[in-house]
């Protein structure tokens, strides 16, 4: 079988194939052109998010038979032609699941205890003791929205804390020890913190808009680990400007490249506030980037290819 690697990953992926006999070709560098021009002479494709899998590119690629995104989104791909097609969809949401909750919690930390600010003010000669005082996650109660790997890795962390985790997702059933699942509205009615995780689809995108926010009965913290898309920028600011949302701890933002590899920046009023508020923690897109869940994410994937 011939794959095609369009992404850099974990050299175990290429060591372990290459020992099952598999033909491996690199091409980290060509043109979304260049690799549709060639798609058709392999039988496997292993991808990050460089190059997007649309119609045109899935039916040039007449011989393959599986599509392995190291990592849990496949918004790059079309799946419904995919699937049209008998291409196998193959991703790794195993992988980088404890690197995504630990950074959850590690961000709330962060925001509720003003690790950050009062850090930074003491190593400028700030010495602040009662305007940094902090918040403890004690007793809060912590509604998720998605319930799959990365939101059981986060309930599970949480529930540590003495939070009280609830869930909504759209499959039912799902209650465990660590957390209870919940009507949406029911989220919105008990939840103090608000965390995603979910994947962009129609159905998420800008799933939390002004609405939504507004029938949260309490002001709550909001923790963003999905994609940026699933939040309405325009309106996350509004309420933090208005203390509905007490403070922001973003991994993803609306305005990242499809490659995630930076930012689409230009003349952003709401960016700029996102990035300049004492509210707001912001990170590049790293919640699920440790050594670890590299190593992780890729022998998921290889598993997942010699068992298919």
């Amino acid at each position: 079988m011939k794959i095609l690697l369009l992404d850099k990953n974990h050299p175990l992926i290429t060591e372990q194939l290459l020992a099952k006999n598999f033909i491996l070709e690199e091409d980290f560098s060509s043109s979304y052109e260049e690799v549709c021009h060639k798609i058709h002479n392999y039988d496997g494709v292993i991808i990050r998010s460089r190059i997007p899998l649309d119609k045109n590119f899935l039916e040039k690629g007449k011989n393959l038979k599986f599509i392995a995104r190291v990592g849990a989104g496949m918004e790059n791909i079309d799946i419904p032609v995919a699937e049209k097609l008998g291409i196998q969809l193959i991703n790794s949401p195993e992988g980088n699941r404890d690197s995504v909750a630990e950074h959850v919690v590690g961000m709330l930390l962060i925001l509720m205890h003003r690790l950050f600010i009062a850090s930074q003010e003491v190593k400028n000669g700030i010495w602040l003791r009662e305007e940094n005082r902090g918040d403890e996650l004690l007793g809060k109660t912590v509604g998720l929205i998605g319930y799959g790997n990365m939101g059981k890795a986060t309930a599970k962390r949480l529930s540590g804390f003495g939070c009280k985790v609830i869930f909504y997702d759209i499959l039912p059933g799902l209650s465990d020890e660590y957390a209870t699942q919940v009507s949406l509205k029911g989220l919105q009615e008990q939840a103090e913190v608000l965390s995603l995780h979910i994947p962009l689809t129609d159905q998420s995108y800008y799933l939390i808009d002004g609405p939504f926010i507004s029938d949260m009965k309490n002001d709550f913290y909001f923790i963003n680990t999905a994609r940026g898309k699933n939040i309405e920028t325009k309106s996350l600011v509004e309420a933090l400007k208005a203390g509905k949302i007490k403070g922001a701890c973003l991994d993803v933002l609306e305005y990242e490249k499809s490659s995630f590899e930076n930012l689409e920046i230009g003349e952003n009023e709401d960016l700029q506030y996102l990035l300049e508020s004492e509210k707001v923690i912001v990170t590049p897109h790293i919640a699920g980037w440790t050594h670890q869940s590299k190593e992780k994410l890729a022998q998921v994937i290889v598993d997942k290819i010699l068992g298919s």
